[in-house]
Order: C-alpha cells, then structure tokens, then sequence
C-alpha cells in the first residue's frame, strides 16, 4: 500500500503542518512508513503552499508525487495546478469558499465539497483550524490513518494551549466527513 497525498492552498492555511501531522501519525502512532515534503511561494503568507505527504506500509524508495491518491485543495490556484495530476481514482476535497472552478478535476471520480473554512469559523472562531478540520475529513473519507492515530498527533504536534481548539476542529472534521458517507449512503439505498 503506497498512498500519495498532497495539500495545496497558499502559506498561512497550516497545510505544512497538516502535512506533518498525518506523516507523524502514519510514522509515529501507526508503524507505517513515510515521508513529506513541503514548498512555499517566496511570500511568507499569501503565496502558494504545498505539502506532500508518501504513506506505506513498505519502504518508500521514491519520496516525490507524480499522480497523488489524494488531494486537498484549499485554494482555486492549488485546483488548477496540481488537480489535473489527481489520479482518476483518487479522492480530491476542496474548500467550496475557495475553489469554485472544477474543471481540473473533472476527471476525478470521488470529489469532495465540503466547506472546511467555513467549520473552522463555526466551531472554533477561528479559520486557521480549517487545517486540522481537512485532517479529520480526510481521515474519515479515506481511511489512511486511524482515528486514534490522528487525534494522538494533533495532540503532540499543537501547543498545549491551543490543544483543545484544534481536537474540537478534528471532531468537526470527523463530523462533516461521516455526514457526507451516511448521505452517500443514503442515496446509494434510495
């Protein structure tokens, strides 16, 4: 098993951290193997950011992403350019408030709209959690860690007082996804 992932949007969402998060609970809490890479615009905030996320239950020899399994887009930019790289089978979340053009992922038969900017505000009043919510999203829809294994890292990986903010945006997360496959699942019945 060998899952590719990447998170793109632009520098100040948290998609490096987020990145890093689901690499730690892969590595650290799972057994498996994995790598990340990130990049950044030459901005500090407001430039394109991307992170890349290889996880396996084998040993990775190639670190770098052609066609990733799994994609988040958090910005229309972030759509456009790596979208159409998206594997046919592959999984891609978008953020609604962000990318409204799907074209570039037209071909990919499993998309997710789901507002994630839109919960962070909601449940924590703050929209730099929408990262941790894609978290619980993404582990929820795609299964590529356990539950536990991402709760773990986000424990580890966020400072202690902003710990419950981020573990109540991974529950919104978790929340959204799991409504979506129980709708899903409803119309697959009906």
């Amino acid at each position: 098993m060998r899952r590719e992932i990447v998170f793109s949007g632009y520098g100040g969402q948290g998609l490096v951290l987020a990145g890093i998060i689901l690499a730690e609970a892969a590595v650290v809490y799972e057994g498996k193997n994995a790598t990340h890479n990130q990049s950044y615009g030459p901005e500090a905030r407001g430039g394109a950011s991307k992170s890349e996320v290889i996880i396996s239950d084998q040993e990775i020899n190639y670190p770098e992403i052609e066609h990733p399994d799994i994609f988040l887009a958090m910005t229309q930019d972030a759509a456009s350019k790596v979208g159409k790289l998206v594997k046919e089978s592959g999984i891609a979340i978008i953020d609604p408030e962000f990318v409204r053009e799907l074209a570039p992922l037209a071909h990919v038969k499993t998309l997710y709209a789901i507002p994630l900017t839109q919960i962070a505000r909601e449940e924590t009043g703050r929209t730099i959690t929408a990262n941790i919510v894609a978290l619980g999203v993404l582990t929820v829809l795609t299964g590529i860690v356990d539950r536990e294994a991402i709760e773990e890292a986000v424990r580890g990986r966020v400072p202690p007082q902003m710990r419950e903010m981020n573990e109540k945006a991974l529950r919104a997360g978790f929340t959204a996804a799991k409504r979506i496959l129980d709708e899903v699942k409803g119309d697959a019945v009906s």
